[in-house]
């Protein structure tokens, strides 16, 4: 089995806001000197693993980031008729194991302070032990009950792959299987603003002329090159073996990356966008980030020619260099007679599992 699978995409999202700072404007990062819009990894995951390319692909085996689940025992027991008191004094039994109980706001819904990411096993073993304690069992002790709950080897592909951290129980850690990197565009960006306003419809004509509300909004737009990295073996391991579901998940891995966009402001830009260019590589060589192919930003008029010529570049460069050679390669591009369909991209991707 090839160690690695390495996915390198071109998506030109048009004018648009996808990724927002603390001030609302389009995250950035200076490169080369020149300033370029940016969307995070995390933004980027999240927009991964909550698209319909994901989720309907592995209906059953996509966990959930959440602080309610203690809200989700109190709902179970409540439609069995259990006294919402009672349940929610189940619900602070067992919560404890997906974090500590955020006491200063509802403690009565028994919240954590920190997201938990639950697989589906894990929240149907939860739920059933809120039952047995309501039957009269006693919960095991704090260590024992961590590992009844939070089991180790999950069908959650999405926590297999993004991993996950329990601040107050490290034993239950899980290490990503796939690593995502801050997407940023390849060209050089100037952010600017939109001044908008909103019209009171029923403003009267004998009032003032002015607007009910004004605002701004920045944006801007680009290429951006985002590069994914997959430990495929490790995939496979935090699956406790189970290869097929491995393949499924980096299935719907590729066609979720290459479609999937962050929503920030979408009603605002419609910026739906689908990757102009993947390249796909398999191997067991140390992956390598060609984000350098762009640190002179491009500058037109043909972004994604010239951006592609780039990246080929920086590749054959690295490789002549240091004797990389990949066990499979597969291109996808659009409006090239030759290039690959998504669908025998993300083929390529399990292949060899």
């Amino acid at each position: 089995m090839s160690r690695f699978l390495q996915l390198h995409l071109l998506t030109e999202y048009p004018i648009s806001n996808p990724n927002r700072d603390d001030l609302g404007r389009p995250k950035t990062a200076h490169i080369g000197g020149e300033l370029r819009q940016r969307i995070s990894s995390q933004a980027l995951k999240r927009a991964i693993r909550t698209h319909d390319a994901f989720r309907s692909a592995l209906e059953g085996h996509t966990g959930q980031r959440t602080q309610r689940m203690g809200e989700q025992i109190i709902d179970h027991l409540t439609a069995k008729g259990v006294e919402p008191a009672r349940a929610s004094e189940i619900a602070r039994q067992i919560v404890p194991v997906f974090g500590k109980l955020d006491d200063k706001k509802k403690p009565e819904l028994a919240r954590t302070a920190q997201l938990a990411f639950v697989s589906p096993d894990e929240r149907a073993a939860a739920l059933d032990l809120a039952e047995r304690v309501l039957a009269g069992e006693e919960l095991p002790k704090e260590k024992d009950l961590a590992r009844l709950v939070m089991r180790q080897a999950d069908g959650a592909v999405d926590i297999a792959m993004f991993g996950r951290m329990l601040a107050d129980n490290a034993d239950l850690n899980r290490d990503a299987a796939v690593q995502v990197a801050h997407a940023f565009t390849v060209n050089r960006v100037v952010v600017e603003d939109d001044f908008y306003t909103a019209v009171d419809d029923l403003k009267e004509k004998a009032e003032d002329a002015g607007a009910g509300f004004v605002g701004e909004a920045g944006f801007g737009a680009g290429l951006y090159y985002l590069y994914i990295c997959v430990n495929r073996p490790l995939l496979v391991e935090n699956l406790a073996g189970d290869r097929q579901l491995a393949a499924r998940g980096l299935e719907a891995l590729v066609r979720a990356a290459s479609t999937a966009v962050p929503s920030g402001k979408i009603n605002s830009f419609a910026n739906h966008a689908r990757a102009k260019y993947v390249l796909a590589e398999r191997g067991d060589a140390q992956p390598v980030n060609l984000a350098g192919a762009f640190t002179i930003p491009v500058r037109g008029p043909d972004l994604v020619g010239e951006a592609v010529g780039r990246l080929e570049a920086e590749r054959r460069g690295f490789a002549r260099s240091y004797g990389i050679e990949a066990d499979g390669e597969i291109r996808l591009h659009v409006g090239s007679e030759t290039g690959a369909t998504i669908d025998q991209v993300a083929a390529f991707a399990s292949g060899g599992l």
